[in-house]
């Protein structure tokens, strides 16, 4: 505790994966957190796993700012500052985009992008109060352009362009800005994919070894918990994502295009065909699922 001195954290998306797991090792090496997101039973009982001292539930959508204004002002009421913001929460569509209601697009966007974006406006104050730190998660697909995730791709590297312009403007505050990005990761969006859509399973078997390697969810948090403590400006999850980094110019070059457009004429309607047999744009333990399955009701 001496070493972080009960500093506050602040995520979003904290009921599963990897905001739950980074809130529960933040607690063992001495922080408080925050936990904000929509399961709010779930959070509750992380909460109390965690204790009342370390730990508080918030019910916060990210895409409503009123919501997340009200979360960080509990937050503040609870543990009086705000040192660190993980803007974490984040969701995927099954599917291409033909194959994919245009609302559901429209929320992959609005909870990824706009969700991050709201998220900092909310806690833009108590970060200046504390000089603190935002670890903002993107992914590595922001980086390469791929078919079958046209929205999330997109969202995400529109995250990593939101944080890096963000450092820039907050550099004369103190604040410090930083951006992670996890390839795949062990957590249940990743398992209800492989799970429930055949295509997506065949697709990671099929990759070369570390492309294909889905990283243990503890991997990904003890990186995250180093990022935190370093203020780190980037953080890969794992370290070779750094190189589809570097590579970024090549993936949206026509050799690149002329190349994965041959795995895309093969994956794009076995996709489509696993998508349809499913019913649903979102994995089974999404909190999307049932706001989707009420729309394809109502068809």
């Amino acid at each position: 505790m001496s070493r972080v001195n009960g500093q506050v954290v602040f995520i979003t998306g904290a009921a599963r994966g990897i905001g739950e797991g980074l809130a529960r090792a933040l607690v063992l090496r001495g922080y408080r957190v925050s936990l904000v997101g929509l399961e709010i039973e779930r959070l509750r009982a992380l909460a109390l796993e965690l204790g009342a001292d370390h730990a508080f539930a918030c019910e916060a959508d990210v895409t409503d700012s009123l919501a997340l204004d009200e979360a960080v002002a509990a937050t503040l009421a609870k543990f009086g500052l705000i040192h660190i913001v993980v803007a974490n929460a984040g969701i995927a569509n099954n599917g291409s985009f033909a194959s994919t209601h245009v609302e559901d697009l429209a929320r992959v966007i609005n909870v990824n992008l706009i969700g991050a974006v709201r998220t900092m406006k909310a806690c833009y104050e108590a970060l200046l109060a504390t000089r603190g730190y935002a670890l903002i998660i993107s992914s590595a697909s922001a980086f390469p352009s791929l078919p079958g995730i046209t929205a999330y791709g997109a969202s995400k590297a529109g995250v990593d362009h939101f944080a890096n312009n963000l450092r820039l403007e907050m550099k004369h505050t103190g604040v410090d800005i930083g951006v992670a990005y996890p390839s795949w990761v062990d957590t249940d969006l990743v398992r209800d994919q492989q799970q429930e859509l055949p295509y997506f399973k065949t697709a990671l078997e099929r990759e070369p070894a570390f492309f294909g390697r889905v990283t243990p969810l503890s991997e990904c948090v003890s990186r995250l918990v180093e990022a935190i403590e370093a203020r780190a400006r980037r953080v890969y999850v794992p370290e070779w994502v750094s190189f589809m980094h570097i590579l970024r110019p090549l993936t949206v070059s026509h050799v690149w295009e002329f190349a994965i457009g041959f795995i895309a004429n093969r994956m794009i309607p076995k996709m489509n065909h696993d998508v349809r047999e499913l019913g649903r744009s979102f994995g089974k333990t999404s909190v999307e699922t049932k706001s989707d399955e009420t729309k394809s009701d109502e068809k």
